[in-house]
């Protein structure tokens, strides 16, 4: 597995390098917009069925990359997926549980979908097949979801909708504060570190990486995260979402409930992955995403800069969910 790993990082090493990957002075940090470098492929299978810690399943890497497959590498751990789920439907429909995992946690790529409001889930596939949730960079995964939004029946978007909602959402995340993140590279969307013990200085970003990427290249719903996050950064977010800040937005859990653990159809944000957050708060304030949840938080996001963004991701990104 560390040698495919190892195959994997050299694959994608000559795109974009943790040097490429500094605060853009204009436009998305694109830290925080990771895109798969062009032309370049992962290295193919080689045929060895890959395992994951806890679990006595086996899958060989195109299984593992098959997006109408979901590996479910801890049954226990979930309730039988719905085929939309599990498996999808061809050619359009992709298995949910390829991309968010077989119990939903999702990945700093894209959103947790455990423990969601199921009409907000509904919803959010609503605006994307209408295009009223698009993304501020173009180019990234979320073109694959707008395509599958589109193709999707309601009674599969209902019942993903019910399956992911029945579930609990798992701390997956740990927040650390420090001057210096290592040094990365992109792949699948995604950070990884080039190599162990090699650092950079942070600045104004949150790098947000795997604890094992084997483990999570494998699609494996037990993966955790390290977000690395400026030093400071957890108690300006709290100070932001308890008193709004003097005006610069709006108290958090007015509308996300006591904890940030959600209200009725108001999703949940407490213990999600801190970059996901800000690409939200930052398509929220640019418009890439509007329909009635961007009506609704436009309030909350126009008067914040970017350092603001970044801590209000570090303190929930901190919560347990």
């Amino acid at each position: 597995m560390k040698a495919f790993t190892a195959l994997l990082i050299l694959a994608f090493a000559s795109g974009l390098s943790a040097g490429a990957i500094a605060q853009s002075k204009e436009g998305p940090p694109v830290w925080a917009y990771p895109v798969n470098p062009p032309g370049l492929k992962p290295p193919p299978d080689d045929g060895v069925p890959r395992r994951v810690p806890g679990s006595t399943a086996s899958f060989t890497v195109t299984q593992i990359r098959d997006r109408f497959f979901a590996p479910a590498w801890h049954p226990g751990d979930h309730p039988p997926m719905p085929e939309v789920v599990a498996r999808g439907r061809k050619p359009d429909v992709f298995a949910c549980g390829f991309c968010h995992r077989a119990d939903g946690p999702g990945g700093p790529e894209n959103s947790g979908l455990a423990g969601l409001p199921a009409a907000y889930i509904v919803q959010q596939m609503a605006d994307y097949k209408s295009g009223a949730r698009t993304t501020s960079v173009p180019k990234r995964n979320i073109e694959l979801m707008i395509s599958l939004a589109k193709a999707a029946t309601d009674a599969e978007v209902q019942a993903a909708a019910a399956y992911f909602a029945a579930l609990k959402p798992k701390s997956i995340i740990r927040v650390v504060e420090s001057d210096t993140a290592p040094t990365t590279i992109v792949t699948s969307w995604h950070l990884v570190p080039v190599k162990p013990g090699q650092a950079e200085p942070i600045g104004q970003r949150i790098i947000e990486v795997p604890e094992n990427p084997e483990q999570f290249a494998s699609r494996d719903s037990r993966s955790r995260f390290i977000a690395y996050v400026p030093v400071g950064s957890i108690e300006k977010g709290r100070e932001l979402a308890a008193s709004g800040g003097g005006g610069k937005t709006i108290q958090c859990g007015a509308c996300h409930g006591p904890g940030l653990k959600g209200s009725g159809p108001i999703p949940g944000i407490a213990g999600r992955s801190p970059s996901y957050t800000f690409r939200q708060l930052y398509d929220f304030k640019h418009g890439a995403r509007a329909g009635i949840g961007g009506a609704l938080m436009k309030p909350a996001v126009e008067r914040l800069a970017l350092e603001d963004m970044i801590s209000l991701a570090a303190y929930v990104a901190s919560l347990a969910p």
